[in-house]
């Protein structure tokens, strides 16, 4: 463990008790604004250029030590979720209805402890570092918003770098990979429409409950029959609305679901093989469909030079046996689009420890995280912005670029 470790290694009680405060009180997407409070409070205490409001509740808080270059940004997001909190700890949310249920007020506690760090070491690294604290992660909104109002501009971001609490990922270790870490998210509705009537009279009405169940298992050919098995890929349907009475064949039914993918040709496959396979189905039960599908976040894809700077990071801050290769999953986040505006690496924070209890996955009423994480997130992400601004002066130093 290193000069920033150790910092980091000191500052456990005052994380811990941050994210305690944090975790009490929760506040939905693009409502955060005590949460945005608090966090430029502490922005400012330690010293740094804060801006308020960006992109709705969104804080970003600026260091600079020397020349202004590199530029790296380390980002967090705020929101919680309308999960009502099942936990006997003496911390839970004091907001009815309402959880950090996502590790968020862990991520947040993290950036605070690495700008905390960042401020007392500056003899570890030079440049610019940009803080961004974002909101609406959960509804997939704050990243495009702070974008747009130019977060990675003034002065440019060269590198990013996030993580996120991991409850596969045993507390105490750091997971890094290069390439996809997790998939694209879309969605889609389908309405299937047919003729209702009196239920005892099936023979007279064209009935789109039976078509909506045959849309349904066909649909799961998809991945079963169409997908290469070596590509990753995942169909869901999650709601089924239709019919008023238990005798009452009504005259459509609704489906909504979502497809995970990390090919883009794979993703582009499964938009056109959903509507083959539904207007195929409801046409051989003489019935009609209509079919919307919306491209959400793209992947988030992990730039292999970032990818090692933030394994350099987790080996030096924190020591080898702290690092582990990444498992990529399924589920969505939007620092992909942070990635398509600066070569970054997103990482996985380990919280999970079994004595303990703590086992519960992401968006459980009981999730809750081993705290030992904190300081070892706080102290990597620190160790990030080392790295990055050493690696930077190699480039310089050779004459390369970022590729």
């Amino acid at each position: 463990m290193n000069a920033i470790g150790q910092a980091g290694a000191a500052l456990a009680a005052e994380l811990s008790a941050l994210r305690r405060e944090l975790h009490q009180n929760p506040e939905l997407a693009s409502h955060e604004h005590r949460t945005a409070a608090k966090i430029a409070e502490l922005l400012i205490q330690m010293g740094c250029e804060v801006q308020q409001n960006v992109g709705g509740t969104g804080v970003i808080g600026i260091l600079r030590n020397g020349e202004e270059s590199p530029v790296v940004a380390l980002r967090a997001d705020m929101d919680a979720l309308p999960i009502t909190e099942e936990a006997n700890h003496n911390y839970i949310s004091k907001n009815p209805g309402v959880m950090h249920a996502c590790g968020h007020d862990a991520h947040m506690t993290c950036l605070i402890g690495a700008m905390r760090i960042l401020a007392q070491h500056r003899d570890c690294w030079h440049g610019t570092v940009k803080a961004i604290f974002q909101p609406a992660e959960e509804i997939v909104a704050g990243a495009r918003d702070m974008i747009r109002e130019g977060v990675m501009e003034n002065p440019k971001v060269d590198w990013i770098f996030g993580l996120h609490v991991q409850p596969d990922l045993e507390a105490g270790r750091v997971g890094v990979k290069d390439g996809p870490l997790m998939a694209a998210a879309d969605v889609f509705s389908i309405k299937i429409k047919g003729r209702g009537g009196h239920g005892a009279y099936p023979h007279l009405i064209r009935d789109p409950i039976m078509g909506a169940a045959a849309v349904i298992m066909n649909l799961q050919t998809l991945v079963s029959r169409n997908r290469n098995p070596l590509e990753p890929g995942v169909l869901s349907i999650g709601t089924i609305h239709g019919g008023t009475q238990d005798n009452i064949i009504p005259e459509e039914v609704e489906l909504t679901g979502s497809v995970r993918t990390y090919d883009s040709r794979l993703r582009s496959d499964m938009e056109s093989w959903i509507e083959r396979i539904v207007n195929g189905t409801v046409a051989a039960l003489d019935l009609s469909a209509e079919i919307r599908y919306m491209r959400g976040v793209t992947p988030v894809i992990n730039h292999p030079e970032a990818a090692r700077i933030a394994g350099n990071a987790v080996r030096n801050a924190i020591g080898a046996k702290a690092f582990a290769v990444a498992n990529p999953v399924m589920g969505s986040e939007d620092f992909a689009l942070w990635l398509e505006k600066a070569p970054g690496c997103f990482l996985w924070l380990g919280t999970r420890n079994e004595t303990k209890g703590i086992v519960e996955p992401w968006h459980s009423p009981r999730f809750d995280l081993d705290e030992q994480a904190l300081s070892i997130g706080a102290s990597v992400l620190a160790q990030c912005v080392a790295e990055a601004c050493s690696y930077q002066a190699k480039l310089k130093e050779y004459g390369r670029s970022i590729g």
